[in-house]
């Protein structure tokens, strides 16, 4: 009779297999719920999904992460999580069943996840603290005791007239099952699910940092000391298609390693310059910088995960303080053969480093601590409450966000996040055209066809643009007004489209005389460069 019993136990039926799956799935849920909770207690960044997010993005290859901005877009990041959710949902119906059969076992296995969660916070660039696997620990133990305790309705004895309420082929499929305690486990199972939601909303809503969105909100940009000159009437032609010349800030691209936009209270933000030649150290409030003369300057700001005819690439009216200033504040002299520091690298509040060539920021350029963008203070997704813009380098290169620190060093001495995964320590940016309309594989009417796109060569300007039907002669564009050199200029081309297939190509020529190559390079490490080119068919 034990032996028979022992081989009930042993082989539980497919229902207490599904009802344990099932509560594989509540204790995820609750774990994740408590994590989030706890987060909000020690910083938002610590949270499990995040933490573990972080980490992927680091060891992804530089090629992976080039794929999956091409297919995902600024939606890659969304995509990671839920990927990241899908594992940690397989995982936790797996756990859940195999604890039917093995209650402690099963229960034991969620922790060695929060062990995973614990270990990537604390290794994260922009951790400090061992608190930070916190949400991880209490997470997992949360779990684990929901588990245990819902797996344990599946083989508690149930009074006899609900054991009595099963029909005779549902015993023989599952003996054991007969006997769990059916009503127990269901209010335990709704409970959990209804609690788990609970706190996970009030984890979400306090990580939502509600404190800090009233410190944007409370943000009033004064007026520049030397303004922006307004941008030329015919910078932007009337042509339908084409991108408008200033790019809303709610269309401007976003590209970076942030898995979790980093919101930061303005009124508690400081940055520090230090380091190599800097012979005053300074920490600066956001204050500090609000009251300082400021500059306003339109700029194009590009990506290097730009493909050729990508849409990595915006303009916008920046606010800000020329971080030229600072520098000579602090003591920094532009780099010499005497050994000065020839790398400014920006940290920013989630462990970003970034490397800029010094000589770039000095050299008389626009290079700014931006505070505002076209006309408010810069948005979350953008680096709020400050970012570096520096015209004419690619971003990664210079545009740090949520920047908090400057340090002078050398490039020989310290190679920034991008340089240690294969990308270039100096990456001006190329000389670019890109057709807008029409479209790839659009079916245009026969007559007048308006071709019409942008180009941009930051900080050399853009001198022609040339477009080419099929394969014959280079043909002019014409050119709209210059804003300035650090702004793109949209162009436009009539054509007088004949009926059938046709490939139309464009290239630039910047004010250096260099004419935009056709040779088709990857973007790392420096840029893809090449002609951009679509077929239309003309009916």
């Amino acid at each position: 009779m034990r032996d028979e019993k022992k081989d009930q136990r042993a082989r539980p039926g497919l229902p207490r297999l599904a009802l344990g799956a099932l509560s594989g799935a509540l204790a995820g849920f609750a774990a994740l719920a408590v994590a989030e909770l706890v987060a909000a207690a020690v910083r938002p960044q610590a949270s499990p999904v995040i933490a573990v997010g972080g980490a992927s993005i680091d060891a992804t290859p530089a090629p992976v992460k080039d794929w999956a901005i091409r297919h995902f877009g600024t939606d890659d990041k969304l995509v990671l999580q839920l990927g990241i959710l899908a594992v940690l949902a397989v995982l936790a119906l797996v756990l859940g069943a195999s604890a039917v059969r093995f209650r402690r076992v099963g229960a034991a296995g969620i922790p060695l996840f929060g062990v995973i969660g614990a270990v990537a916070a604390v290794s994260r660039p922009d951790s400090s603290s061992f608190t930070d696997a916190l949400p991880s620990v209490v997470g997992a133990v949360a779990g684990a005791l929901l588990l245990y305790v819902l797996v344990g309705r599946l083989t508690a004895p149930a009074r006899p007239e609900a054991a009595g309420s099963r029909t005779v082929s549902e015993e023989a499929a599952d003996p054991v099952s007969a006997r769990w305690d059916r009503r127990g486990f269901v209010l335990a199972a709704a409970s959990a699910a209804a609690a788990s939601t609970a706190v996970g909303a009030v984890g979400r809503s306090l990580n939502g940092s509600r404190s800090v969105v009233a410190s944007r909100a409370e943000v009033v940009l004064p007026l520049p000391g030397s303004p922006a000159r307004p941008v030329p009437r015919r910078a932007g032609p009337r042509v339908a298609g084409i991108s408008p010349f200033v790019t809303p800030n709610k269309d401007f691209y976003r590209v970076d390693t942030a898995l979790v936009v980093p919101r930061v209270d303005a009124t508690g933000w400081r940055l520090r310059i230090h380091g190599k030649g800097v012979h005053h150290p300074a920490t600066y409030s956001f204050d500090d910088l609000l009251r300082r003369d400021l500059i306003e300057r339109d700029i194009t700001l590009a990506c290097v995960s730009n493909e050729v005819g990508g849409p990595y690439v915006g303009n916008a009216r920046w606010i800000g303080v020329r971080l030229a200033d600072l520098l000579t504040e602090c003591g920094v002299k532009a780099p010499s053969r005497g050994g000065r520091a020839d790398q400014l690298v920006s940290r920013s509040v989630d462990g970003m480093t970034i490397g800029s060539p010094v000589e770039d920021i000095m050299d008389g350029r626009d290079a700014m601590l931006a505070l505002g963008m076209n006309g408010e203070p810069l948005p979350f997704e953008h680096g709020f409450p400050v970012r570096m813009v520096v015209p004419g380098l690619y971003g990664f290169v210079s545009a740090c966000k949520w920047i908090e620190d400057i340090e002078l060093t050398t490039f020989d001495s310290y190679d920034p996040y991008w340089v240690k995964r294969g990308w270039a320590r100096r990456a001006p940016v190329k000389t670019e055209s890109r057709i807008d309309t029409p479209k790839p594989f659009a079916r245009p009417k026969a007559g007048t066809v308006m071709i019409a796109g942008v180009a941009w060569a930051q900080h050399r300007g853009i001198d022609k643009v040339e477009v080419r039907i099929d394969d014959g002669p280079w043909q002019e564009a014409r050119l709209a007004a210059e804003d300035t050199r650090d702004t793109w200029r949209q162009w436009s081309f009539p054509w007088q489209a004949a009926k059938g297939g046709h490939t139309l190509t464009v290239r630039a020529t910047d004010r250096t005389g260099a004419v935009q190559t056709d040779e088709r390079t990857r973007t790392i490490p420096d840029g893809a460069s090449g002609w951009h080119s679509v077929v239309v068919t003309v009916d």
